[in-house]
């Protein structure tokens, strides 16, 4: 998580809400983390709990994304590139 001083808010507001609208931002004043700055979006799925993005164990993998997973692996493992066509 990137890092800014409440002077920097100040001085490069652009820079800052740039940086937040990709993923929240700690706002430090006098060395402390004293806030967040988040996208609106992000706050939303935040305070909802609908927020779709989840991890997955191998074991717990829905079948199509291990299959999907399989062949990745299977590429790497034969040489071929992340952009190598199968």
């Amino acid at each position: 998580m990137r890092q800014f001083t409440t002077g920097d808010l100040n001085k490069q507001v652009g820079d800052v809400t740039d940086a937040a609208s990709r993923e929240p931002v700690v706002l430090t004043r006098h060395n402390k983390p004293r806030f967040v700055l988040m996208s609106y979006e992000h706050f939303e799925r935040m305070r909802s709990g609908t927020d779709p993005r989840r991890a997955h164990s191998t074991a717990q993998m829905p079948d199509e994304h291990a299959d999907l997973f399989g062949a990745a692996i299977e590429r790497l493992r034969q040489g071929e590139g992340y952009d190598d066509e199968p």
